[in-house]
C-alpha cells in the first residue's frame, strides 16, 4: 500500500483500528495470502471509504428511527384498540406460545433494566402490576418489537392494519423488512461495515404489489444481496410514515460529493438512480 502523506498515517491508527479498515481495504490486494495490493493503492483512499460509511451509516439511523418510532405507534394504536392494554400478554394472539414466551421474557427484561421517568413512574405507583402497551412498547428493543409482530397471528386484522400504516400490502412483506432493517440497524449502532458487505437478513420483495412503483427496473442479484436493497425498502416506508424526510437526498449527495468511492460495492450499481423511488 502507499501513502500521499505518511507521517499522518499513524494517527489514524492511533484511533481506528487495523482490522477495522482491513475491510476497507481487502478487496484492492491482488494475492489475499501474501497480503500484496494492486497498483496505485493508497491509505488515503482507505480511509475516505471508511470515512464515506460512517457518514451512510449516521444517514440510515436517521431512517431507522424514524422507522422504529411509526411502528411502535402502529402497534400500539391498533393492537391495543382492538384487543386491550395488555395485548402482549395475550399468548392467543401469537402463533408459537414458546416464541411469545420467550419475547415476553426478553420485553420484561428490557421492562426491568429502564431508566425512564415513565416506567420508574408506574413501578412506584403500581408496583409489580404489568404495565399498559402504551409504556412498555415504548422502551422495548426493535429487534424484539420485529419478532412480537412477525409471531401475531396472520388472520389478526389488527397486523394487517399495522402493515398498511407502514405503508405495505402484505404482513409477511413487512416483518421481512422488519428483520433486514433490524440486522442494519445493530450493524450502524455497533459501528461496523457496510461497505462491501453481503446481507444475512434480506427484505422480501412483492413484485405484485401496486404500490412497490420503485420496482419498475429489475434488481440484480447484487443488489439483492447489497445493502442497496433494504437501504430502498428503509426510504419506501420513510416515504410513507415521514413526507418531506431528506433522507434521499442526503444519500444522493453524500454519493454525488464522494465520486471516488465505489458505490457498487452497497449495490448502487449503474441504474441505481433510475429507480421510480430514487428519482
Amino acid at each position: 500500500m502507499r501513502f500521499r502523506n505518511e507521517a499522518e498515517a499513524p494517527h489514524f491508527l492511533q484511533y481506528i483500528s487495523y482490522y477495522r479498515l482491513k475491510g476497507y481495504w481487502w478487496d484492492t490486494q491482488s494475492d489475499r495470502v501474501a497480503h500484496t495490493f494492486q497498483d496505485n493503492i493508497f491509505f488515503e483512499d482507505i480511509i475516505e471509504r471508511y470515512n464515506f460509511d460512517r457518514h451512510l451509516r449516521l444517514i440510515l439511523f436517521d431512517a431507522i428511527e424514524r422507522i422504529e418510532v411509526a411502528l411502535r405507534t402502529q402497534m400500539i394504536y391498533h393492537l391495543s384498540l382492538a384487543h386491550g392494554s395488555l395485548w402482549y400478554l395475550d399468548a392467543n394472539l401469537f402463533s408459537d406460545p414458546v416464541k411469545h414466551a420467550n419475547n415476553l421474557t426478553s420485553l420484561m427484561r428490557e421492562f426491568g433494566y429502564s431508566q425512564e421517568i415513565f416506567i420508574k413512574d408506574h413501578k412506584n405507583r403500581h408496583g409489580n402490576a404489568d404495565p399498559d402497551a402504551w409504556k412498555i412498547m415504548e422502551i422495548v428493543s426493535m429487534g424484539t418489537l420485529s419478532k412480537f409482530y412477525k409471531l401475531l397471528q396472520h388472520n389478526l386484522p389488527a397486523k394487517s392494519a399495522i402493515a398498511k400504516g407502514l405503508g405495505l400490502n402484505l404482513h409477511t412483506e413487512l416483518s421481512s423488512w422488519l428483520e433486514a432493517i433490524t440486522y442494519v440497524r445493530n450493524i450502524v449502532a455497533h459501528h461496523s461495515r457496510l461497505y462491501s458487505r453481503d446481507m444475512v437478513k434480506r427484505p422480501m420483495l412483492n413484485i405484485r404489489n401496486p404500490q412497490a412503483a420503485w420496482l419498475n427496473n429489475q434488481l440484480t442479484s447484487q443488489q439483492q444481496k447489497k445493502v442497496f436493497l433494504i437501504i430502498s425498502c428503509m426510504l419506501y416506508i420513510c416515504n410513507k410514515v415521514t413526507p418531506g424526510h431528506q433522507i434521499k437526498q442526503k444519500i444522493k449527495e453524500l454519493i454525488r460529493t464522494n465520486p471516488s468511492i465505489p458505490v457498487y460495492k452497497f449495490g448502487f450499481l449503474n441504474d441505481w438512480n433510475q429507480q421510480d423511488l430514487w428519482r
